[in-house]
């Protein structure tokens, strides 16, 4: 990989809405980066928050592209694509938002040229860094059955998208980091409540090796919760993120539990750590060290493929149960 002549790398934030404004205050902060501006459709915002970090110039696309060595988009998903793909042909780095990209060949066309052009390309699953991912993923290698929730209260942000894209694919993406084997198949279900979008689904993913992953999310709960329960060949862990606290059963470390033949109980807590703090060194890391990208197009292209999967089988569902609603009235009126 390609260093830039720079001692800190110049990083522009595409995007000045929610996640572009916290992108552009860690980016302010970072000892390896310097913020070379921001890009918004509306200049006015991308100004407002350039002066809240530091004075950072709001720029339009071409200007903001030709001062940076590398890019972060964070703008709404349906223009992830073209703005990638423009950054790259300018011969940026890019850390894209999820999803990476709306389809499988807009993806594979983002890997082709990050790979042709020699760039970095990044996709923004937060969670890869967290503690909880790497609390699981040292304890539970071989799982057989996973079973994950993500719920939270309504909000306006992020319902540019289905449920599946905004919230799902954050426990699809560590599902599928953690199951070594392709899907087989995919059952889900779902409703749009408070958006044009579904809001709230549910889908079963079974892999060919055998593992069985019941992922739900919902964003129109009262309360906020996410956790997630894993049977494996190692034990049994049970994961709630909002209390940051997992507990493992298994035959490795922790206490002897009475009655039992040889099993241990292991209680792990974590602190709240950075993690769009962590991502943003992983990618300065990635374009300055040559280190290995966490989450590189690949991976995100898997997170968005089984994405698809699930918005394609709840499709299917829900054209069968109106189908069968239609053979029903249709009984009724021939009585």
């Amino acid at each position: 990989m390609n260093s830039p002549p720079h001692t800190n790398l110049r990083v522009g934030v595409i995007g000045a809405g929610h996640f572009g404004r916290f992108h552009a205050l860690k980016l302010a902060a970072s000892p390896r980066a310097t913020l070379s501006g921001i890009h918004d459709q509306d200049p006015a915002r991308a100004a407002d928050i350039g002066a809240q970090v530091g004075h950072a110039p709001a720029l339009d696309l071409a200007a903001l592209l030709a001062a940076s060595d590398a890019v972060v988009i964070a703008t709404p998903a349906d223009t992830h694509f073209a703005l990638a793909e423009q950054a790259l042909r300018h011969g940026c780095h890019v850390l894209v938002e999820k999803p990476l990209a709306a389809t499988l060949r807009q993806a594979d066309q983002l890997a082709a040229l990050a790979r042709t052009q020699n760039r970095v390309l990044q996709v923004g699953h937060l969670l890869r860094y967290s503690a909880e991912h790497e609390a699981i993923s040292a304890r539970i290698t071989r799982p057989l059955y996973i079973e994950a929730t993500r719920i939270a209260p309504f909000k306006p942000r992020g319902t540019d998208v289905s449920v599946i894209l905004d919230l799902m694919i954050h426990d699809l993406d560590l599902v599928l980091s953690l199951v070594d084997s392709d899907i087989a198949s995919v059952d889900a279900i779902g409703a749009a409540v408070s958006s044009p979008f579904e809001d709230i689904a549910n889908a079963r993913v079974r892999f060919t090796n055998g593992c069985v992953a019941t992922i739900t999310a919902s964003r129109i709960s009262l309360k906020t919760e996410r956790k997630m329960r894993l049977f494996s060949e190692e034990g049994y862990c049970s994961a709630d993120f909002v209390a940051r606290k997992l507990t493992m059963i298994g035959r490795e470390q922790g206490i002897p539990i009475p009655g039992t033949e040889g099993f241990l109980l292991e209680e792990v807590d974590w602190q709240d750590s950075d993690v769009l703090e962590a991502e943003h060194a992983a990618f300065a890391a990635a374009i300055l060290d040559g280190a290995p990208v966490i989450v590189d197009a690949a991976a995100g292209r898997r997170a968005l493929a089984a994405a698809l999967a699930v918005s394609e089988s709840m499709a299917n569902s829900r054209a069968c149960a109106e189908n069968a609603g239609l053979i029903r009235l249709q009984a009724r009126g021939a009585r």
